[in-house]
């Protein structure tokens, strides 16, 4: 059989060493020492094969316009929710383009052949939407980006949201979204999950909400979103993105929510860069960091992927779309560090999110023929150095190489 690309001595997680063949953009064959025709090969060199990174929670709109109209001096989310209001009536659709294609090839560059993306549907000209549609066609060859019609300024808060959902849907937005604590009253925010859930069932699409990212131990909408999975029957089709509340939640409550969530089978996505970040800036000391309970979801039988967030935008100043970043950072504040809980992490920027969002990757014969080769000897290795990206391959065409810098130490002890 001939193969377009072959992969040569790559180690998988698993610790074993094979060849992957991949043929017509899928992976045809897994095994030691593959012998074939192929278009092209590369080596391996015995180095980390893994599938790619994904990031099931973005703001693509908004990425790289740090600065614009000024910066974010509190720090704060609603600060940053202030400014994308006043950023979003001066960019045209042109600069959302051209931002998000640079960061585009920016994540490509890490591994990462994956995003969901939020975009705001409440902005009056409707250029947001229209300009992640264009974005999306660009890259669809190389990066699936699964865009969500989120309404920023809350689902009854803005006069228009409601309806420019539904638009933004029409339009091709795959995924239902909302931000039901950004509401005026939590009844209205209850409202806001209900209405989401019966769009989405209706339409037989999937769920992602901006759920309880706050220091309120009494937001609450994952318990209604739960709930009106279960009553909508989108089992498995719904996520909480965020949950920052449930950091502050007390015990009981939370041993309660939690088998809820799990019976619901909705995913949760916390983002740890950005959520230790924004939260506890109204706190003095002890100072609460406000990701939510990872270990506790985990052992619950949640299904929980992390997710970037935001890079250089009106939330936060940093970033690099880097995958190995976030979850080297959230393995560190969810207290993550035994062993086998760090590949956890590891599956958590790669396998984890591939499931939420529906995507077919993987490193077993019929998967997509998408993958990345680091430039570490194992998942805790990848994580603890954030190493090079040697080969990142998409639908079985290589799109990104790095030479790896070699740093000699003239020192002698």
């Amino acid at each position: 059989m001939a193969f377009d690309l072959l992969v040569k001595n790559g180690l998988l997680p698993d610790g074993r060493t094979v060849d992957i063949a991949i043929a017509d953009g899928m992976i045809a064959a897994v095994e030691p020492d593959i012998s074939a025709d192929v278009a092209e090969v590369i080596d391996a060199g015995g180095k980390l094969v893994s599938p790619p990174f994904v990031d099931a929670h973005f703001h693509m709109d908004a990425t790289q316009s740090y600065g614009t109209p000024r910066v974010n001096m509190s720090g704060t989310l609603l600060e940053g929710i202030a400014l994308w209001g006043e950023l979003k009536n001066l960019q045209s659709r042109e600069d959302i383009v051209a931002r998000a294609l640079s960061y585009c090839r920016e994540a490509i560059g890490k591994g990462v052949l994956a995003i969901r993306s939020h975009v705001d549907v409440t902005d009056k000209s409707f250029q947001t939407v229209e300009a992640l549609l264009e974005v999306r066609d660009h890259v669809r060859d190389v990066l699936d980006l699964q865009l969500v019609a989120f309404p920023q300024d809350g689902w009854f808060r803005s006069a228009t949201a409601e309806a420019n959902v539904v638009r933004a849907l029409d339009a091709g937005v795959d995924v239902v979204g909302g931000i039901p604590h950004f509401e005026r009253t939590m009844t209205d925010g209850a409202a806001a999950v209900r209405a989401a859930c019966e769009l989405a069932a209706d339409r037989g699409l999937m769920v992602d909400l901006h759920c309880d990212e706050s220091d309120d131990p009494l937001s609450r909408h994952i318990e209604t979103l739960a709930s009106e999975t279960i009553r909508c029957g989108l089992q498995g089709r719904t996520t909480g993105s965020h949950l920052t509340s449930m950091h502050s939640m007390d015990n009981y409550y939370v041993a309660k929510l939690l088998p809820l969530i799990a019976e619901a089978r909705v995913s949760a996505i916390p983002n740890p860069l950005i959520n230790i970040t924004l939260q506890g800036r109204m706190d003095s000391y002890p100072k609460r960091r406000g990701m939510t309970r990872v270990p506790e979801l985990l052992a619950a039988g949640v299904t929980v992927a992390f997710g970037q967030d935001c890079v250089r935008d009106p939330w936060y100043p940093l970033g690099s779309g880097d995958m190995l970043d976030v979850a080297h950072m959230g393995l560190h504040v969810a207290h993550m560090t035994a062993p086998d809980a760090m590949r956890t992490a590891f599956d958590m920027v790669t396998r984890t999110p591939a499931q939420i969002m529906g995507l077919d990757f993987g490193l077993e014969p019929g998967k997509r023929g998408s993958l990345v080769v680091l430039d570490a000897v194992d998942q805790i290795d990848a994580l603890r150095l954030r190493p090079a990206r040697l080969f990142v391959v998409s639908n079985g065409r290589v799109v990104a190489r790095t030479n790896p810098s070699v740093t000699d130490v003239t020192v002698d002890f």
